[in-house]
């Protein structure tokens, strides 16, 4: 059982789809679908198509003999912004977006880095979310330093498409191999080069080679691999895909084991090219061995459009339970006046057995022109349901008002059945619109996530409590990647308030946000009595909110101006006989044009799950494409049954956790209580000042390539642009953000079980191991009792001198004794030393450690990282002159910088 069980857990984090919803599918050889979408904050340059194009050509024919004649880029769009002017060849798109783009084209936040990256922190063999590529990278030259650019776009689209990572590692730039040599962090290790240090002042640098640290026996910081450019090997693509030689990915032959790389890490010392051909995509595909070299691809120009929006919003009899409708009109009245971004069209249908439209569209302009939407809110439920009436009355609204149905976008709304939904499944893809759905309730219709998956649209579940309904509606925000027209929210709270009875509350409102602010308050029964207070004293009283004309129970303040920054304190009173439900919404857009808010987003790993795979929250919080740091991140699970799972997320490089501190906050979720519909939602907090913003580069990036050593000479780039220590992070304001992630569907989960019973403890993907004198100290972050959470029971260390015998036969390597090591709580800190037994310790004696965690029933977590300890007794040894102090120096100015070469 345990070993089908981790069997069961590897597939299911290799296999599964993600939750991305990119439409790229490989089609007899080809790519399709591929969307690449510039940033409406880009100025327009037809040289940036230009290049685009280019490069995804050359992209094309480098893919296809990387895969080894399996695959190249067919069918390629732009999509261009609104911002720029239209011309005759731009179409209008369908269902893309700048948001579920698969490469963006846009502006690094501050001046550190137009290093080209893929934003992906899943698990090996997930793809990734997007490649980012900045308009200086596609409009300078930047050959020296990252090689052509058709061969970077490659390095990103194997991280995105095939979940592989990295065979460098800037942290850890060199390792002491099992040779007892020390070796620069690559693959493969046919990759010569020399090791020197640099060091610069103003417009020269003066290299040398690097000496031995005495602490670690690696070389010194800052000692950097400066490759040959005439090189022999041909791997791989992942380390330098700028040399001219490299053409292929690393193979099980080539593959370097040893490297403390993320690839190493994350993929099991499994090599990028096993790890692609486990790929759906190589599944069965055969080779294209008829053909040289494969066709050119095929670009189509997309510009989008204004954005057009129709409700279509159940009003069936089953509608009456609960107070549904009475929710729904809360939620949708409130996406029409705080959310949906002005000078957008919006229209609304009504539907039971029968469709009627409420109103054609009407751009949103002002107040007046909310009201005449949300006057025409259903008042009454009866009938029965007919989604697919609603749909096609949806589309005539859009239709009739002289707009297209290719990506628009339809809100649908219910809480029913619908045996006939599949009917009008076609008609919906034909029309090209974007199907948001929101499921209402536990009896809405099983179908109804079909219709947001085949047309990119979001997909909710909300229980039947308002708050669901108002996140839900929240998230469905402008998709044109334009962040300063989106709404944010600040709170969203449910506070069922005893008679006669105060309840009090906090919202900081941050320096990045505070125009177009609202606060909002429902109730069930009668009306609270509501005090609103700034952070400069300044009160709004229950008189100064404007309760809602069609009576359903709820009043809004629109704080004048920009809110101030600070710290809003509310107090409600409940003044009925009898105890009422209150909700508290708190909404927001950025500060100004010049300011980029931070933001959270957030999506399970998978849309679907069947027991006993596990499942990943994911809680990305940034400003701009930077991480935000130091803050709680909870994550709020709700099932059918309104059961919630409240789980804190970390961002400690451990677990589920890809990469510590890069702004992705992750945790397992196993608690399968019941089949059917689970909502997300994730709440964040930065308190007492602990937020900061790490100005460092991103992970899974093409290397920035320091120089090249040709004809004896080093030959420097000049030198990467990046953050100081002492600005390397930026304390930020107290803020507060909440965000709905897409619904997901669990089954296979048996009736009245224990659940958590049948997962292990979580792999230790952080192990570390040192000499201090003749003993080795470990340090990793503990796993749980159950993956990530709870407390291991016991921990199995052993040891070896040889790193296969831990790789390939962990049981049968050498046991050591921990009977004094009692496993923390998951996450906390584990420190363990011992003295190697039955071994001589002498200077470069090599020890490989590895570890797994148990619990009972014999279930044991996969075997750990495999950490390396060597002994290392420094020597004496001269000082090393610069390079070259006894030969001549050749002055020369190389890629806009003056250098220092020296002939070795």
């Amino acid at each position: 059982m345990v070993f089908g069980l981790k069997v069961i857990l590897f597939l299911s984090l290799l296999l599964f789809p993600v939750l991305k919803s990119s439409r790229v599918t490989l089609n007899n050889n080809g790519y399709d679908g591929i969307v690449i979408a510039i940033n409406p904050s880009v100025p327009e340059d037809e040289k940036l198509i230009q290049n685009i194009k280019a490069m995804v050509t050359e992209a094309s024919t480098y893919l296809f003999y990387a895969t080894k004649r399996r695959a190249y880029f067919r069918n390629v769009s732009i999509l261009i912004p609104m911002t720029w002017k239209s011309k005759p060849e731009y179409l209008m798109p369908k269902q893309e977006s700048y948001d579920q783009a698969d490469v963006i084209v846009a502006d690094p936040y501050l001046k550190y880095g137009d290093d080209p990256y893929t934003l992906q922190y899943g698990q090996c063999g997930e793809k990734g979310q997007y490649i980012h590529f900045t308009p200086n990278f596609l409009l300078n030259n930047n050959l020296p330093i990252y090689g052509p650019r058709g061969r970077v776009f490659v390095h990103e689209w194997a991280h995105l498409r095939w979940g592989i990572f990295d065979e460098y590692n800037e942290d850890r730039p060199f390792y002491i191999s099992r040779r007892n040599t020390i070796e620069a962090t690559r693959c493969s290790t046919h990759i010569t080069g020399a090791n020197v240090v640099r060091n610069c002042k103003k417009s020269s640098c003066i290299t040398r080679p690097c000496r031995r640290d005495s602490k670690t026996g690696l070389y010194e910081a800052n000692c950097t691999f400066i490759p040959n450019r005439s090189q022999t090997a041909k791997d791989s693509i992942m380390f330098m895909q700028n040399l001219e030689s490299v053409t292929e990915f690393c193979t099980e032959e080539t593959h370097n084991t040893e490297a403390p790389n993320l690839q190493n890490k994350m993929c099991n010392h499994k090599s990028t090219w096993d790890i692609i051909m486990r790929s759906e995509d190589f599944q069965d595909l055969s080779p294209m061995t008829e053909i040289k070299s494969p066709p050119h691809p095929t670009f189509s120009l997309l510009k989008s459009k204004q954005r057009v929006v129709c409700l279509v919003l159940d009003k069936s009899g089953s509608m009456a339970a609960e107070d549904r409708l009475f929710r729904m009109n809360q939620a949708a009245e409130l996406y029409l006046i705080q959310i949906i971004e002005k000078g957008s069209f919006v229209g609304m249908v009504t539907f039971d057995s029968h469709a009627q439209i409420q109103n054609n569209l009407i751009k949103i302009i002002d107040d007046n022109t909310y009201q005449m939407i949300t006057a025409n809110l259903p008042q009454e439920a009866r009938g029965g349901t007919s989604i697919c009436n609603g749909l096609k009355a949806g589309f005539q609204a859009i239709s009739q008002s002289n707009q297209s149905t290719l990506g628009s976008e339809i809100i649908l709304l219910t809480d029913g059945e619908d045996d006939q939904i599949s009917s009008c499944f076609e008609e919906v893809k034909q029309s090209g619109a974007i199907i948001h759905t929101i499921a209402l309730g536990p009896s809405a219709e099983k179908e109804l996530e079909t219709l947001s998956n085949v047309t990119r649209g979001h997909r909710f579940y909300a229980h039947n409590d308002i708050n669901g309904l108002i996140d839900a509606f929240s998230r469905i925000s402008s998709r044109s990647g334009s962040i300063f027209q989106q709404a944010l929210q600040l709170e969203s709270k449910a506070l069922n308030i005893p008679e006669k009875k105060w309840v009090n509350g906090t919202v900081p409102v941050d320096s990045t946000v505070g125009n177009d602010t609202f606060f909002v308050v429902t109730w069930t029964i009668q009306k609270p009595e509501i005090i609103l207070q700034g952070p400069k004293g300044k009160k709004f009283t229950t008189l100064d909110f404007q309760e809602d004309k069609l009576n359903i129970r709820s009043a809004r303040l629109r704080i004048p101006g920009i809110a101030e920054t600070g710290t809003w304190t509310y107090s409600l009173r409940n003044n009925h006989a009898q105890s009422q439900l209150l909700t508290v919404t708190m909404t927001t857009r950025a500060r100004s044009p010049t300011t980029l808010p931070v933001i959270a987003t957030a999506h399970m790993n998978r849309n679907t799950a069947h027991y006993p795979s596990p499942m990943i929250v994911y809680a990305r919080v940034s400003q701009g494409f930077l991480p935000v740091l130091g803050i709680n991140v909870t994550a709020i699970i709700e099932n059918e049954d309104g059961r919630q799972v409240t789980l804190e997320l970390w961002d400690n490089g451990a677990g589920a956790d890809t990469v510590k501190n890069d702004g992705i906050y992750s945790r397992y979720f196993t608690d399968y209580r019941i089949n059917g519909r689970y909502s997300l939602k994730v709440h964040v907090q930065a308190r007492k000042k602990t937020a900061r913003l790490s100005l460092r580069q991103q992970q899974n990036k093409a290397l920035y390539i320091p120089g090249y050593v040709e004809n004896g000479k080093i030959i420097l780039n000049p030198p990467k642009p990046e953050a100081k220590d002492d600005v390397a992070e930026a304390q930020i304001d107290d803020f507060s953000r909440l965000t709905s992630g897409e619904s997901f569907i669990v089954s296979g989960v048996p009736p009245n079980s224990n659940t958590s019973q049948v997962f292990p403890p979580g792999k230790i993907v952080d192990l570390e191991a040192k000499f201090q004198g003749d003993h080795i100290q470990l340090s990793w972050t503990a796993p749980g009792k159950v993956l990530d959470k709870g407390r291991a029971d016991s921990y199995i260390v052993r040891i070896s001198k040889y790193f296969r015998d831990l790789q390939q036969d962990f049981d049968k390597a050498a046991l050591i004794n921990t009977s004094g090591l009692i496993p923390k709580e998951a996450g906390s800190v584990e420190n363990f030393e011992f003295k190697p037994e039955h071994s001589k310790i002498e200077n470069g004696t090599t020890f490989y450690i590895a570890i797994q965690a148990t619990r009972e029933a014999s279930l044991t977590s996969e075997v750990s990282n495999i950490a390396q300890a060597t002994k290392f007794i420094p020597p004496a040894e001269p000082s090393i002159p610069d390079l070259g102090t006894n030969i001549a120096a050749i002055s020369l100015v190389i890629f806009g910088l003056p250098v220092i070469s020296y002939i070795f």
